[in-house]
This record gives C-alpha cells, structure tokens and sequence, in this order.
C-alpha cells in the first residue's frame, strides 16, 4: 500500500511541469495584451488605424505589446520599389511601435544585405529558431525573444515555414548560403524556456498547417501567433490545449490576444479579431507620412487600358502568360498561381503600380525548349502539389483528367481551337524563374535565364497593345471521374 502511494506521487510529480527560479520570481496577477498583425505584403494604408488602435490601447493597458508574424514585406511597389527597397516599412513599423517580429519567407525577397540593412534599422527584433546562417551573408536572427513584464519574462519563439525544397517560399538564388531545420524538430531545442519561465509562446510563419501539428506535438506551447496562410480567425483554434490565431492578410484586420498572467503562468487567454475598417480614427503624423510616401507621380503613370475587368486568377494569369509569348515569342508560357499577387483589376485605366501590385517579386523570365512529354510532366506536378490548377497558360489550353481523390492523372493539351499538338515535335516555353528553380519537371534542357523580369515583360507587352480584354478568357478544364 505504501509502495503504491509513493509510486502514484513520484507519477504526479512527473507529470507536473516544474519551473524554474525565474518563473517563479514572476508573482501576482495581470494582463498581458498582443496586438498581432501577419503577412502584411507592404500594404501601408491601414498603418494609421493601426497606430490609432494601438495608441488608445496603451492608455488603459499597461502592458501592450505589438508582434507580426512575418511577411511585412513584397506587394506593394511604394515600399518594395522604394530606393532603399523595403524601408517605408520599418519606417511605419518603428512609428507605430511594433515590439516583435518573426521572419517570413517573403522577408528574403529583397535579398539578404538588404535584409541586413532593414533589420537593422528596425527598432525591434526579428526572430526565428530554424534559419542557420552560417554560410551566408544574412545576420543571424535570435531564435526566441523574453517579452519582459516587470519581474516575469515571458518567452516568445520564432519558426518560418520550410517547404519540400528544404527552403521557405523564396526564390532560392535569395536564399544562398542559408540552410533551415524542420521547425517542428527545431522547436524541441527550446521547449526547455517553458520550464525555465512557466510560460511560451510561438510566433510563427508556418500556415495553420505547420501550426497545427506543431500544437500537437508540443503542448508545452500556451499560445501560437501565425502567419502565411492569410487564414482569418474569427475565432482561435484550439489543438491540443494550445490556442492558434491568424489574422488574414494586407493589414486589413487585427488580432487582440489577451493573456491572464497569474504567478508566472497563463492561466487565461482570449482572442478577438478587429478589422481595421472598422476603426475610424487614424493618427496624424502616421497618415502623413503614408500619404508621403503613396506620392509616387512614377507609379501613378498610366501604361494600357482595361476594355473590362479582370474578374478572377485565371484572366490575370493568362494577360501575364500572353506578355511571355508575345515579347519572347515562345510557343508556350507559365505563370504560377501563387505569383498572381491581386485577385482582380477593375475597368480602366492600368497603372505602373497595378503591375508591381500583380507580380511584385522580379523573378526573370526563363525559356526553355522542352518535349510535350517534358511539358506534360510540368503541368501535372504542378496540379498535384495542391490537386487544383496551379498554371496558368499562354498558347495551348488544357484539360486535367483527375480521379476520385482529386488526383491529376492525365493531360489533354491542345491549341485554342482543339487542334493536337504535334508529339515528335519541341517546343519552346516560357516562365518565371521561381517556377524553373523550385517546380519538379522533366527537361533536358537548363533554360536560359534572361534579364527582363516577368514584370517589366509584362509592361513591355502592355505598352505595345495599349488595351486589353480578357473578359470569360478561360484555358483551363477540369475532367472528373
């Protein structure tokens, strides 16, 4: 009988997490408040909202924090056509009063000195635990940042998202020298700091599908602010008795995350999402220098006409595709969805700053010349990374033959009128050099790589045509079982 007694209170004592000195010099109880924003893309205009929000926030909370989760940076060409690219920014960022921030894989779109550069500048950290930087450039982020409350320290680890490649969704010629661990084995090096200080919390660029099981496998974790897949929350996810929030995307909307602290543990945590229309103060210094740098005369410049609008991804992505075979005169051309960076374009007038808006990442246009087997394999690969079309096309249409998961089986490529195409014959192909370096496809050709980006080819074929209609163009079918 005793025997079992103690064997049932070493069990309990096991099972109880046991802190260290530092947490427990964290006494009493209070809030904590996390105003979290993710996957900017330069989008500026609500910084002034944002800064009003904040600002009255801090006058009846005494502790107030302000994070990002990553991808502040690349779409929008008033920051990311900047001189010093990128630096309207952290101009804003540092205004507002930003305290945090993970690194996202758009964070290395404008390569890595200016990274340094902004990083630098940035009257905050940027954190992330699974960047290894030792032969590269870049400067080594902090894996994890001690959000500090009086005497409580509370830890808050970064992760960025690793796609099949090994690498973030960047281009990899920005990535040279850099290496990334799996986050989710990464993680298990510091849930040591939940032991240490009684409490963790992770800021992360990994999508609800990286937060999820990263909730699974460590409930250690009280909390996960996330980003990259633009998931709006109305209301937080619970997993594994961790609490996951995402706020959408272009800073359209906000999140409010309120922890109870209570000797140095969490013992409560709220979560709710304001959209920023819906808040109709602005500050005067912030929306100053907004308006200071929207005043751009350059991209304000008119380039085409839209005889109507472009409703949907596939009009888009099919005037981009057109530019590629029309300035390169290829057979063929590509564009991924995920490039297409705007959902639609109204009637009129087409300016400079539509086109960076659309394809703001200055990926060069590769050609190739590839056997249609070559092309089918790129087309189905690509299909099946989501079981959705993902490329959109310039001289063919195509229809995706898929079986009862979803799955792309087989191709139908023919011209526009339904003629098939000649199989002994090679064609040449067009696309961006995001899709040549990171897409899976059969080629015996290299590709030439070439020094007009798929934007400024874009611009090029938009000033020749001078307007376009793309009204109900559609090149792709979808055959099910």
């Amino acid at each position: 009988m005793k025997k079992n007694l103690v064997l049932t209170v070493l069990a309990i004592l096991i099972i109880l997490p046991v802190y260290t000195v530092s947490a427990k010099k964290c006494k009493g109880s209070f809030e904590v408040i996390i105003l979290h924003t993710n996957d900017m893309h330069s989008k500026i205009d609500n910084m002034g909202k944002l800064a009003y929000l904040a600002d009255s926030l801090r006058k009846i909370h005494s502790h107030l924090f302000l994070f990002s989760a990553g991808d502040n940076f690349t779409g929008n060409p008033i920051v990311d056509m900047y001189p010093e690219i990128g630096y309207p920014m952290i101009d804003l960022m540092n205004r507002v009063g930003f305290n945090l921030s993970a690194l996202g894989n758009h964070e290395f779109d404008m390569g890595q000195e200016a990274q340094n550069k902004r990083r630098k500048e940035a009257r905050f950290p940027f954190i992330s635990a699974n960047v290894n930087t030792t032969n590269s450039i870049l400067n080594k982020p902090s894996p994890y940042f001690l959000l500090e409350v009086g005497d409580c320290k509370i830890p808050v680890l970064g992760l960025i998202q690793v796609s099949e490649n090994g690498y973030p969704d960047s281009h990899p010629s920005r990535l040279a020298g850099l290496t990334f661990d799996d986050p989710l084995e990464r993680a298990a090096s510091y849930m040591k700091l939940k032991k240490k200080y009684g409490m963790l919390i992770a800021l992360t660029h990994l999508g609800v599908e990286g937060d999820v099981p990263l909730a699974q496998k460590y409930p250690q974790i009280d909390v996960i602010i996330g980003g990259h897949s633009h998931t709006v929350m109305d209301k937080p996810l619970m997993e594994n008795g961790v609490m996951i929030v995402q706020t959408g995307s272009q800073l359209r909307s906000v999140g409010k995350t309120t922890l109870q602290i209570t000797d140095g543990r969490i013992t409560g945590r709220k979560y709710e999402l304001i959209a920023l229309s819906s808040i109709k103060g602005t500050k005067p210094e912030i929306q100053q220098l907004i308006d200071k740098y929207n005043d751009n005369e350059e991209m304000n410049k008119v380039i085409a006409q839209a005889e109507s609008p472009f409703t949907n991804q596939e009009e888009l992505g099919c005037l981009m595709t057109d530019a590629i075979t029309t300035q390169f005169k290829v057979d063929f051309a590509f564009q991924n969805s995920g490039g297409i960076r705007i959902p639609n374009l109204p009637k009129g007038n087409i300016l400079y700053k539509d086109i960076f808006r659309l394809d703001p990442f200055g990926n060069q246009v590769v050609t190739y010349t590839m056997t249609l087997p070559e092309i089918k394999s790129l087309i189905l690969n690509a299909y099946n990374r989501n079981k959705e079309p993902d490329l959109m096309v310039s001289g063919m249409k195509y229809t995706a033959v898929t079986n009862s998961e979803g799955v792309c089986t087989d191709l139908i490529m023919t011209a526009y009128d339904g003629t098939p195409f000649n199989p002994a014959k090679k064609y040449t192909v067009g696309m961006n050099s995001y899709i040549g370096a990171t897409y899976t496809f059969d080629h015996a050709d290299p590709g030439k790589t070439n020094f007009d980006t798929t934007a400024q080819t874009l611009i090029n074929f938009l000033l020749e045509k001078k307007s376009v209609n793309y009204a109900g163009t559609k090149r792709i079918e979808i055959k099910k079982p």
